[in-house]
């Protein structure tokens, strides 16, 4: 659909994409938002990892331990890269972006807030950027406050700049891009308002790495988290990354093999990041798989793959648009991945149960952000979410079969 971008090649490169759904349709998957799919590839290293090198990283002085710990490395230089961190030691591996956001609330977040200081965040955020917050408050007595939004489903720039400004304010934590409304924030200019009152800004990137060219240090984050699974990686591994400066300041996270430098009953000392901030065995497989996942993005082209899928995303707004009874959750001015709607007479989960029939994969609840869903006073929606390899006949699947639906059980 846009020049220069071969979405069948694309496609062809995940395997999954080519099964039949039970329905005996082709699987129409716009469920891209919650996981991603694999392709080839990711699946290939992983699977060389276990046949070929399978080991622990950095204890071993042998062979297999060598090629995997290079292999491990090599994944987080390839994400340093891709995000354009100033170094790869500012590149910490987690579980996902949960792990990365409770990290930056426990490890920094402990060691820096109190009473009378104030963490701002906004009404749009998945519960992995808000619940670690509210936790941490009930523990050291900081406030936690919201940002609101606009009636089209944008920052209330002037509400935020309120509340983060005075002086109070430690830290800013919004999302790049929501998982429901598919908003795009302003991180550069959060973070120059953040920086401007003497706070840093953490940065949830679930829903924007897989999509769009991300560059930390021209955005001017402290903290940018996110999952590989979103990004066409496997499950089971994320990336926190954080300025040097902060993650040298900060305490670990959990303690264990490999994040130490002595250890006496009498007390511990710890290396420098990012394994600081690493204890335990590793996700060495899947760090593999992410950092071939982060290799395979580059090389399609991350602006090619921008334009590919915020054209599907308008199109899919577009088309829902026409239907009558189907109202957008939100109208954003720029709007990326993810397009939630309400079918009027029918439950969310009945309108993903009914498109399922037909092989059509869309999400539905509240995509944990209860939050946000209260301030829309809704109790779920329905979500399509578009990714690298969506083609427009997808979108045109979903629409004709909501049309169907509509007209069976209305």
């Amino acid at each position: 659909m846009t020049a220069m971008y071969d979405v069948e090649s694309v496609r062809a490169q995940f395997p999954i994409l080519s099964r039949a759904h039970q329905s005996g349709q082709p699987l129409v998957y716009l469920d891209n938002a919650a996981t991603s799919q694999k392709p080839e590839r990711v699946i290939d290293a992983m699977t060389r990892y276990y046949r070929e090198y399978n080991s622990n990283v950095h204890r071993g002085i042998h062979q297999l331990s060598e090629e995997a710990t290079a292999a491990y490395e090599g994944a987080r230089k390839a994400v340093a890269r891709f995000i354009n961190a100033g170094s790869w030691r500012e590149v910490v591996f987690t579980r996902g972006t949960t792990e990365a956001l409770n990290l930056v609330a426990y490890a920094w977040g402990r060691a820096n807030l109190g009473p009378g200081d104030r963490v701002v965040s906004t009404v749009m955020e998945h519960h992995a950027n808000i619940v670690p917050w509210q936790l941490l408050a009930a523990e050291r007595g900081f406030d936690l406050v919201f940002a609101p939004l606009t009636p089209t489903g944008e920052l209330d720039m002037d509400a935020l700049t309120a509340l983060v400004s005075g002086g109070r304010t430690r830290m800013l934590t919004v999302a790049h891009v929501s998982n429901v409304l598919g908003t795009v924030n302003p991180v550069a200019e959060l973070a120059e308002l953040a920086h401007k009152h003497g706070a840093l800004i953490c940065v949830d990137g679930a829903q924007a790495v897989s999509h769009q060219p991300v560059d930390v240090q021209a955005m001017g984050a402290d903290f940018y988290a996110f999952s590989g699974h979103k990004m066409c990686g496997p499950t089971g591994i994320g990336v926190l990354y954080g300025r040097r400066a902060v993650l040298d300041a900060t305490p670990p996270f959990m303690g264990g093999g490999d994040m130490i430098e002595t250890v006496a009953l009498t007390g511990s000392t710890f290396v420098s990041p990012p394994y600081k901030f690493e204890a335990g065995t590793p996700s060495i497989a899947e760090a593999v798989g992410l950092g071939e996942a982060a290799a395979f993005l580059e090389e399609l082209g991350r602006e090619p793959i921008q334009a590919h899928v915020e054209l599907l995303t308008d199109y899919a707004t577009e088309r829902l648009s026409t239907l009558p009874g189907v109202s957008l959750v939100g109208s954003p001015r720029t709007r990326s991945g993810a397009v939630a709607f309400t079918v009027e007479g029918l439950h969310a989960h009945d309108v993903a149960h009914w498109l399922d029939m037909a092989g059509i994969a869309v999400r539905a609840g509240h995509h944990c952000a209860m939050p946000l869903h209260t301030s829309l006073n809704l109790t779920a929606s329905s979500r399509a979410s578009v990714a690298l390899y969506t083609t427009v006949a997808e979108i045109d699947a979903l629409i004709d079969r909501l049309a169907l639906v509509q007209k069976e059980l209305l």
